[in-house]
């Protein structure tokens, strides 16, 4: 049983086409704080499979959580918050489905973005079937530009030939649960993202009534602006204490 008054761990979910680096400079901001961090990696497999191995890191903490979700990493958070000891949720320029929706299904509602015509799909052997599976990634020529503006050139590419795939699966697979419903819940707008259109971030944040901030930043807000981010977890954990809870709306 998880005890209220216990210090919270941030477990930090990346998303697609990055791995547990993207959040490389936030880090030691937070570890600097005093918070407990972890970082997983994601599979990028399945947003079920993807939801459930994130949901096991968040059981095997001895305490409270803050799930900090980043683009698909949103979706992600968006079931494994449902687990009983996550204190509240973080949305970092990410998709905070609904119960019974899916990725492809929110966005699109919305314009595409620049990241569509940059989408590279590949074959992979998918264990267990005849059929191969689908892998997407984003072409690295355009990776700087469409993901990382704003990020150091020499990073950014490097990042952009050591990308995490996603599995196309995980693009129509429907949310089973959207744990926003029942979580204090926190989303950031990067407003000059040209991967999620701003928009699909504003509608899922508004829908979920939850507290939001807007930054003029790029895709991957942790590496162009780090402290902005860092401030922000600090504020959720700062809010959601016991001794100073806040009301979700």
């Amino acid at each position: 049983m998880t005890s209220p008054s216990a210090p919270a761990t941030v477990v930090l979910v990346h998303g697609a086409f990055a791995d547990a680096s993207s959040y490389a400079a936030v880090v030691p901001l937070l570890l600097a704080e005093g918070l407990g961090v972890v970082v997983p990696a994601v599979p990028n497999r399945s947003l079920t499979g993807d939801s459930a191995s994130m949901a096991s890191v968040v059981r095997a903490i001895p305490g409270p959580v803050i799930l900090v979700g980043h683009s698909y990493g949103g979706a992600v958070i968006t079931v494994a918050g449902a687990e009983e000891n996550v204190r509240a949720l973080v949305y970092l320029a990410g998709y905070a489905l609904e119960k019974g929706e899916s990725l492809g299904e929110l966005q699109g509602r919305f314009p595409a973005s620049p990241l569509a015509d940059a989408l590279v799909r590949t074959p992979f052997p998918a264990e267990g079937s005849n059929e191969p599976g689908v892998d997407v990634s984003v072409d690295p020529e355009a990776f700087p530009a469409v993901f990382a503006e704003g990020v150091d050139p020499d990073l950014a590419r490097v990042l952009a030939v050591s990308q995490r795939p996603l599995a196309a699966r995980a693009f129509g697979e429907a949310a089973p649960v959207a744990a926003w419903r029942t979580k204090p819940s926190w989303g950031l707008v990067a407003t000059e993202d040209r991967t999620i259109n701003p928009d699909v971030q504003r509608y899922g944040y508004r829908r979920a009534g939850m507290t939001t901030t807007e930054i003029g930043s790029s895709h991957l807000v942790m590496l162009a602006h780090p402290r902005e981010v860092a401030d922000l977890i600090r504020e959720v954990v700062a809010a959601t204490d016991p001794s100073g809870a806040v009301d979700r709306h």
